[in-house]
């Protein structure tokens, strides 16, 4: 595995995916909560982003803990917050139908919006384990009747015991079909998602880093965000992986157990 150590040292700030990272399968990867306490104590800014959109960033907090990972909600950005900033900055105080849980619910809520099924502003579409087909046939008319179409990430398949589930990118394919309009997607690999959530912590691209296990959405996205990119293979990754796509990461490692100070 390949190390840039000279230009991790330039690295003062972190932004860090969370499934395949920090967990896998509820359970803690060795090395991940001592990387946290380790930025902690040394006072990086640090956000753990996660396109999962069901849940709040305290649900997650408390997921995370239940793993041994201690993670205050105000340290994670989900594509639910990203796609709630994105709608505030584009229309301060406008209305939403929205199909999805708490997590985007509450998130654009909390952003002044307006939730609605009577002429909204925009339709978005975020992860849901119950989507209705009368909630799609409802957003399909919205959005031919002018609603602006917004998904809070493209992830087409979510994990589950039993085997994969129907996400996010399922539906509004649906609904793409049925209305020719393409979402406009907030999360990774969108580049948007890391903007906000640099904005958040007050950090800057050149001296920010993103761990990621995905080549095509954490790395690519970091890498069209001027960050810092970090592969870890504790996730979906592995060395033939990496050669199916024209980019690299900066660094590739282990695990995040690898970027502990020795």
């Amino acid at each position: 595995m390949n190390t840039q150590a000279t230009h991790r040292e330039n690295i003062e700030c972190w932004l860090t995916d969370m499934d395949g990272v920090l967990v896998h399968e509820q359970a803690a990867i060795p090395g991940a909560a001592e990387l946290l306490q380790h930025w902690r104590d040394t006072e990086q800014p640090y956000l753990v982003l996660t396109n999962n959109s069901i849940f709040t960033a305290r649900d997650l907090s408390a997921r995370l803990a239940a793993s041994g990972i201690d993670v205050p909600e105000d340290r994670i950005w989900t594509s639910a917050l990203a796609t709630a900033a994105f709608l505030k900055q584009q229309k301060p105080g406008g209305s939403a139908f929205v199909i999805g849980e708490a997590g985007i619910l509450t998130a654009l809520h909390d952003a002044g919006y307006i939730m609605t099924e009577t002429d909204p502003d925009f339709v978005v579409v975020g992860e849901t384990r119950n989507y209705s087909f009368d909630a799609i046939t409802k957003a399909i008319r919205l959005i031919n009747s002018g609603a602006r179409f917004i998904a809070t990430n493209p992830d087409a398949t979510g994990p589950s015991p039993e085997g994969p589930l129907p996400a996010t990118g399922a539906i509004t394919a649906l609904i793409t079909k049925a209305t020719g309009k393409e979402p406009y997607i907030v999360g990774k690999p969108n580049p948007m998602m890391f903007r906000s959530a640099l904005n958040k912590i007050g950090a800057h691209s050149h001296n920010t880093a993103m761990i990621g296990d995905r080549m095509d959405t954490d790395i690519v996205a970091g890498m069209e965000a001027g960050l810092h990119t970090v592969l870890v293979m504790t996730g979906i990754s592995d060395p033939a992986e990496i050669e199916k796509f024209p980019f690299r990461p900066d660094e590739v490692l282990n695990s995040v157990a690898d970027l502990l100070v020795r």
